[in-house]
């Protein structure tokens, strides 16, 4: 064994002090098959046998071994003269072999057989100037810290490699060498090489790996966004900011049980830590302990005296006290209740109908005293049982028989919602509307009316922030023609007040089944695949364009692992939490019937975090847009 070391303070007079020996290992050990560099231990290995074909990428499984492994090619171009004889003498020697072989009537050999169609196939393309003639050195370098660290490393590499039909033979006694020859010098004191043609070369580049690229590659900084969890394919974290993509729509398709909620409540959760604000539709009530950890709002709609009101105007309070609304409000909001009425009665509106509930929606606002004066829109807002009296009192028949149909929403069994004036105007970092209370029946307006509001203040122009709006169980509202085309413009304007949508849903068929449904799909930049059902990965995989692989993976996935995708960036990875985290955000009953036994309270209680919003640099709440008015103008 060779040893070589320097010390500080005696340095060689040949290598400068502050030169290249800077970068010099303290100590150097050498043995027959490893290397002592300081405190490395480092094994060498040179590939000599290769597979007959290669596909792109083919060295991938390589670049993303969870351990550290030094890949290095050394590649050398071989002139056309010097290829075509040697070419032309390796054919004669296949040849002669071969009619050695008949002649002796023996039986012919696989291998020499198809090294020769080889050898033909090859000779004939660089005749035609088709491709060309290289010499490829492919080598391997393990690191470990200790000897029997080095041994299993060595060993699994070795597999691996094997798994690819690679021969990698360890650089017995040159095991200095091989180190070298895979340090970033360009030089090959190995020199063991194979012949490559211009095809299975191009193969190899470029080194593609399964991770992220970071926005700015020259950058040290931190990753920014939330972390998701942990790439599947290279170990490695996957951080994804969507505020900075060109849209901050997302969406999130899995079957049930494949840990969608877990996921979005994840995310939810870390966004908080970044200062962004957050509105929950939440159909199952699995939100509320996370809501009442971080000190959030919690709406429980359908409970006893919780109400919203679709009639109310759109109205801001600035900073100052002062309101203000847009020019249009009044327009604006006649219009939404024809999506209100259109959700309530389960089908769309027929030409007359529309016709007459605009006369009547008119009329109800008139007996309110709200008109198109400004200064009238602070007053009350009528009820739906107004609007319902308005059109009961009419002599058209149209009018009365949609008085009739809303009949159950105004004075009927689901007239609890609609009852009264809106009790609770949510505000805060994190805002929960739960819907679980709610009759089947009154589930998607619901959603619909959660998402109005939700929108007057994300739509503020006073309050300029990130924030994020989540709908849970999308389906719901993706049932009805009027709720989907109400999400479908949410999800088109969200960019521009700095808001981004969240879609999830474990139901696809009514996402991907719509034309409005694969519209949000298609303005949500970061798309998010968890584990399908076999019935409906066909339509996911002509939706996404996967690859076969990627089909695979999505039928084959373990709980709360998933495809991210956005435009062509794709990686698979598998969320990962704290135990903090994963009781706030857990829905497994054997684990909260756990949690409750052990005396922490199963539905609102918790350990406290305490979350202090950051505003956003560019928030301005003196910022008023042009196209707002004064409500105290005179």
């Amino acid at each position: 064994m060779k040893r070589s070391r320097t010390h500080p303070g005696h340095e060689s007079p040949t290598t400068p002090a502050h030169g290249a020996g800077a970068f010099a290992p303290d100590a150097l050990a050498v043995g027959p098959r490893h290397l002592e560099v300081g405190a490395e231990w480092v094994a060498s290995f040179t590939v000599t046998g290769y597979p007959r074909e290669v596909h792109p990428g083919w060295l991938q499984p390589l670049l993303t071994y969870p351990g550290r492994v030094d890949v290095s090619l050394h590649i050398e171009p071989v002139d056309p003269v010097t290829a075509a004889n040697r070419l032309k003498r390796q054919l004669a020697k296949l040849e002669s072999g071969r009619r050695h072989t008949q002649d002796h009537d023996r039986l012919l050999d696989p291998q020499v057989e198809a090294a020769t169609e080889d050898a033909y196939d090859l000779s004939a393309r660089v005749a035609r100037g088709e491709g060309k003639l290289y010499r490829l050195g492919l080598y391997l370098t393990v690191h470990a810290t200790s000897r029997e660290e080095l041994a299993n490393e060595a060993a699994a590499v070795r597999a691996l490699a094997a798994s690819l039909l690679l021969d990698a033979k360890p650089t017995t006694y040159r095991s200095l060498q091989g180190w070298v020859t895979c340090l970033p010098m360009g030089l090959d004191l190995v020199t063991m090489r194979r012949t490559f043609d211009t095809a299975a070369l191009s193969a190899a580049f470029p080194f593609t790996s399964p991770d992220l690229p970071p926005p700015d590659p020259t950058s040290v900084a931190a990753p920014s966004g939330v972390l998701y969890g942990y790439n599947i394919g290279s170990q490695g974290l996957v951080h994804w900011d969507r505020f900075a993509l060109d849209n901050h729509n997302s969406v999130v398709l899995g079957r049930s049980g494949a840990g969608k909620s877990y996921l979005v409540k994840l995310e939810l959760l870390r966004s908080l830590y970044r200062g962004i604000e957050n509105y929950v539709i939440d159909p199952e009530d699995e939100y509320a302990r996370l809501a009442h950890a971080v000190g959030g709002t919690y709406v429980h709609l359908g409970a006893e005296d919780v109400r919203l009101n679709p009639f109310d105007l759109p109205v801001h309070t600035r900073p100052d006290g002062r309101r203000t609304a847009p020019k249009d409000a009044l327009v604006r909001r006649a219009l939404f209740l024809h999506t209100v009425l259109a959700v309530l009665l389960g089908e769309r509106l027929a030409p007359t109908e529309r016709a007459v509930l605009d006369q009547a929606i008119a009329a109800t606002y008139q007996q309110a005293g709200i008109t198109a004066d400004t200064r009238t829109w602070t007053r009350p807002a009528p009820l739906l049982a107004d609007l319902a009296t308005t059109l009961h009192t009419s002599k058209n028949q149209t009018a009365a028989d949609l008085a009739s149909r809303l009949h159950p929403f105004t004075r009927g069994a689901f007239s609890g919602l609609f009852a009264g004036p809106t009790t609770t105007r949510p505000d805060g970092h994190l805002v929960v509307f739960s819907l679980r209370d709610l009759p089947d029946e009154l589930k998607p307006i619901g959603t619909l009316l959660t998402l109005d509001a939700i929108w007057r203040r994300v739509s503020n122009p006073a309050l300029r922030r990130p924030r994020l709006v989540t709908v849970d169980e999308a389906w719901l509202l993706m049932q009805a023609p009027a709720g989907a085309q109400f999400l479908f413009r949410m999800a088109k304007a969200s960019r521009k007040h700095w808001a981004g949508l969240t879609v999830a849903t474990q139901d696809t068929a009514d996402i991907l089944g719509s034309d409005l449904g694969k519209a949000v799909v298609a303005n949500a930049a970061t798309q998010i695949l968890l584990r399908q059902a076999p019935q409906a990965v066909d339509e996911i995989t002509r939706t996404f364009d996967l690859s076969e692989g990627e089909r695979q993976f999505l039928l084959t996935a373990d709980r709360g692992q998933g495809l991210l995708s956005a435009g062509t960036q794709r990686v698979a990875f598998a969320s990962v939490a704290s135990p903090t985290e994963h009781y706030l955000v857990t829905t497994n009953p054997a684990e909260l019937a756990a949690y409750a036994d052990n005396g922490a309270a199963g539905d609102a209680e918790g350990p406290f975090l305490d979350l202090e919003v950051a505003d956003s640099p560019d928030n301005n709440d003196d910022a008023v847009a042009s196209s707002e008015v004064d409500l105290d103008a005179d």
